[in-house]
C-alpha cells in the first residue's frame, strides 16, 4: 500500500510539475529541459524570440526589453515580423542591452532559457535562475529558418511548425501559378543577392527568411568575389564590399534593404543610401536598369522565422505584379 501511495504521489508531482528530459544543446551541453516549457526567457529577439513565438512557445522575458516590454533596440520585431499589437501583454526584458540582470531574470520565474550559441560564456551564471539551452545560429551553421525548426524539434512543436510550413508552400505554389515565366522553372537556375546598406554596402547570406524564401522560389545565390574580409552577425554573414564591386553586382534578382537601426528602412530609403554610396547607380547597375531589383524591410525578413520568409514573399510578388521585364 506505501508502494502505491508513493507511485501515485510522484505521479501527481510529475503531472503538477511537468516531466523533463535531457538533451544535448548544440555547443555540446547535457541541459535537462522540460518537456512542455510554460515560461522560456530568449537571449535575442529576432534569432530566438520571433520564432519561438510564432511556434506558441510561451515566452515571458525577452533580452533587449524594458521593464515595460518595450524595445530597447531601434525596432520592435514583435511587432514587425509577426503583427503582434503594441497594446498586447507586455513581455519584459531581463536588463539593459550588455548587462543581464540575474535577479530580474529569476523573478520571471523561468522553466527554460533558451539563448544562441554566442550566449556560451554565460550559460553557467544563467542555470542558476533555470536549465539554459543554447541553439546554434551563426551563419556557419543555420540557413533559412532551419533555427525554427531545430527549436520546434527541441521543443515539441512539430505540428505547429508543419502548419506554418503547409501555409507557407501554398503561398510559394500561387506565386509559381500565377507568375510561371517570371521565376526560375528549375532550382538554382537562376541568381539573387541581398545587399545590406549600412555606412557601407554589404552583401547578406545565411540564416533568414528571406534566404529560405528566396532558395524556396528556385533562385541560388550569386557568386561574388568582395573586398574586405568577412565578418558574422548572429543572424548573417556578411560580407562588406566596396562601392565598385556594388556598382558591378549583376544576379538575376537583387534584393536591396537599409539596416534595421536607420531611421528608414522603406524604398525611398534605401534608393537614398545608394545614392550616397554609389551616385549614378541607377544608371549604370544592370538590375536597376533592367527592372530586377526588389527593396525589403530588413525588420521583417532577417528572422530565421516562417514569418520572416512570408514578408520577403510580399516583397517578391510586389514585385513580379509590376509587369513583364
Amino acid at each position: 500500500m506505501r508502494r502505491l501511495l508513493m507511485t501515485a504521489l510522484v505521479a501527481l508531482a510529475a503531472i503538477g510539475t511537468g516531466q523533463a528530459a535531457e538533451v544535448t544543446d548544440d555547443t555540446g551541453r547535457q541541459v535537462r529541459i522540460p518537456d512542455d516549457p510554460q515560461r522560456v526567457v530568449a537571449l535575442h529577439e529576432p534569432v530566438l524570440a520571433v520564432p519561438l513565438i510564432e511556434l506558441g512557445v510561451p515566452v515571458v522575458g525577452i533580452y533587449g526589453r524594458g521593464d515595460d516590454g518595450s524595445s530597447l533596440t531601434a525596432v520592435d520585431f514583435l511587432h514587425e515580423m509577426l503583427g503582434r499589437s503594441k497594446d498586447a501583454d507586455p513581455i519584459p526584458g531581463i536588463g539593459p542591452v550588455g548587462s543581464i540582470n540575474l535577479e530580474k531574470l529569476r523573478a520571471l520565474r523561468p522553466d527554460l532559457i533558451i539563448g544562441t550559441d554566442y550566449d556560451a560564456g554565460k550559460a553557467k551564471a544563467l542555470s542558476q535562475a533555470a536549465p539554459v539551452y543554447l541553439q546554434n545560429s551563426s551563419a556557419a551553421t543555420a540557413h533559412g529558418f532551419s533555427v525554427q525548426e531545430e527549436l520546434a524539434r527541441v521543443l515539441h512543436r512539430e505540428d505547429r511548425f508543419r502548419e506554418l510550413r503547409t501555409a507557407y508552400q501554398a503561398r510559394l505554389d500561387g506565386l509559381r501559378g500565377r507568375f510561371p515565366d517570371r521565376l526560375p522553372k528549375a532550382p538554382g537556375e537562376r541568381t539573387y543577392l541581398i545587399v545590406m546598406l549600412t555606412d557601407q554596402a554589404n552583401v547578406v547570406a545565411g540564416m533568414s527568411g528571406a534566404v529560405q524564401a528566396l532558395e524556396d522560389l528556385g533562385y541560388h545565390r550569386a557568386e561574388i568575389a568582395g573586398e574586405g574580409s568577412t565578418r558574422q552577425s548572429r543572424s548573417m554573414l556578411i560580407l562588406p564590399i566596396g562601392a565598385e564591386s556594388l556598382a558591378g553586382l549583376n544576379p538575376d534578382l537583387l534584393l536591396v534593404m537599409t539596416s534595421f537601426a536607420a531611421p528608414a528602412r522603406d524604398e525611398a530609403a534605401a534608393r537614398a543610401a545608394l545614392d550616397r554610396l554609389s551616385p549614378g547607380w541607377d544608371r549604370f547597375m544592370a538590375p536597376a536598369r533592367e527592372g530586377r531589383m526588389v527593396f525589403l524591410d530588413s525588420a521583417r525578413v532577417t528572422s530565421p522565422s516562417v514569418a520572416s520568409a512570408m514578408h520577403t514573399l510580399d516583397a517578391v510578388e510586389g514585385w513580379l505584379a509590376g509587369g513583364p521585364r
